[in-house]
């Protein structure tokens, strides 16, 4: 699909209405939210099919034992109860009521232990009394109940009946995909994780506003490809790239979404390249929707994108978030619950990532058919007939597209120089070749980190 003919994704999709969409983002979550999640087991397939009533998903399941890079496919991991009680057979510790309580990949236990024992597997956040830590044992046997410190400052000396009721048997890795094809077979990737149990902003925000993205989505053309990804941290992304080396030439942008739910300001993360195309666009959608946003240089720790940034891979994946990894007071913790997200912000999220595509989609390189001086406007029709502020911004973009446009410079770095949204230089690049003034330069690369 040339230039020309790529259709403009933000006028089809935006403005979209944020507060009933993020209500019905919010029920979403809110669906999600019981399901203890871990990196593989009926939690992550659980979460899955219901992702799998909204958008088309090709699930994968891969077996125990599998190599994949440096990595093992590891065991899979299921629970069915897990508790401490008392002496009186009250539950003081319930995975009932909170799937936070028990420590993620715990081996099977049943026994009696006095407190001074039990405390070895207790783990709790002074500093938080009242929150319930999230805690994992993936790749070391162990087991253990997390729970808060108030809770633990209330137990009593004496024996306590344990039972952590689990498997971690030889069975299977299970991630998804969802891909959208395009006129082109160049995509555009988003990856979010799934395997956190009832943590909504750093879990569930980013299934959401994926899921969300991808439905509307699948309602257009498209001139890129795109792929969704849902896959267990690390272990999922890392997988997905050891069965897809031979495909990776085609991503051309990427992003990361996870944490994006809360009430805090957007964080971009740069690509391991630092001035890739995605980081670009998603700095210039910043800087009009939210004006206080954080950018931030890439560094190896973090989410997924420390893999697909990987020296091997160096593919331009960034990362969009509101709170920063591990930057929260309630990232992985009890805090991090349905209150913690709200509509409007997963609203503004999935604008934001529509925002990007749409700058993604509707770039391009283009050549001015009439360089030598300011061509005529004015009997094309291209002057706008009133006067006012609005009027004042087409012309100005219409003198920026045909100032810049010499072959080199993308649609979006007009915008950056000219310090204009992409929306008014690319409504400008159409009026001007519907009139004969611009034609696009096919195959041309952005050269704007070049100039």
């Amino acid at each position: 699909m040339s230039s020309s003919t790529t259709p403009n994704i933000g006028s089809l999709l935006l403005p979209i209405d944020r507060e009933q969409v993020g209500e019905e983002m919010h029920s979403f979550i809110a669906d999600l939210f019981p399901i203890c999640r871990s990196i593989t087991g009926e939690g992550i397939r659980e979460t899955i099919g219901y992702i799998g009533r909204r958008i088309p998903l090709d699930v994968s399941e891969v077996p125990t034992g599998t190599p994949v890079l440096d990595w093992t496919v590891p065991r899979e991991w299921n629970i069915r109860d897990a508790y401490v009680a008392d002496a009186t057979g009250k539950r003081v510790i319930d995975f009932r009521e909170s799937n936070l309580h028990v420590m993620s990949y715990s081996v099977p236990f049943r026994g009696r232990l006095d407190l001074g024992s039990l405390r070895e597997h207790l783990h709790t956040l002074p500093e938080h009394p009242d929150l319930i830590p999230y805690r994992t044992s993936y790749y070391s046997e162990s087991w253990g109940f997390c729970l808060s410190q108030r809770q633990l400052e209330a137990l009593t000396d004496g024996e306590y009946e344990v039972c952590v009721d689990t498997s971690l048997l030889e069975g299977h890795l299970t991630y998804a995909e969802c891909y959208l094809p395009g006129a082109s077979q160049d995509e555009i990737l988003f990856s979010c994780h799934i395997c956190h149990p009832s943590l909504a902003n750093d879990n569930l925000s980013g299934i959401v506003v994926s899921t969300f993205l991808a439905e509307r989505l699948a309602r257009v053309d498209r001139r890129y490809s795109y792929r969704f990804l849902f896959v267990p941290g690390t272990i999922g992304s890392l997988t997905w790239l050891a069965r897809n080396e031979s495909r990776l030439e085609r991503v051309r942008h990427g992003l990361v979404l996870a944490s994006v739910g809360d009430a805090a300001t957007f964080t971009y993360k740069r690509s391991r390249h630092g001035d890739a195309e995605v980081d670009r666009a998603a700095e210039h959608v910043l800087r009009y929707a939210a004006p206080d946003h954080e950018v931030i240089d890439f560094s190896p720790y973090g989410y997924d994108e420390r893999q697909y940034c990987s020296p091997g891979f160096d593919l331009p994946v960034g990362s969009l978030s509101r709170s920063r990894h591990g930057r929260f007071p309630e990232y992985h913790t009890s805090g991090d619950n349905l209150a913690f997200v709200h509509p409007a912000a997963l609203g503004q999220s999935l604008a934001v990532t529509l925002g990007v595509v749409e700058v993604l989609e509707g770039n391009g390189t283009y050549r001015n058919l009439s360089p030598k001086g300011e061509p005529q406007l004015g009997r094309r029709g291209l002057y706008p007939s009133m006067g006012g502020r609005d009027a004042e911004a087409q012309q100005m973009a219409l003198l920026w597209v045909l100032n810049q446009s010499d072959g080199r410079r993308s649609l979006l770095h007009i915008a950056e120089r000219a310090g204009m949204p992409f929306a008014d230089i690319r409504t400008a690049a159409n009026r001007l070749q519907e009139h004969g003034l611009l034609a696009p330069v096919e195959g041309t690369p952005d050269m704007a980190r070049d100039l």
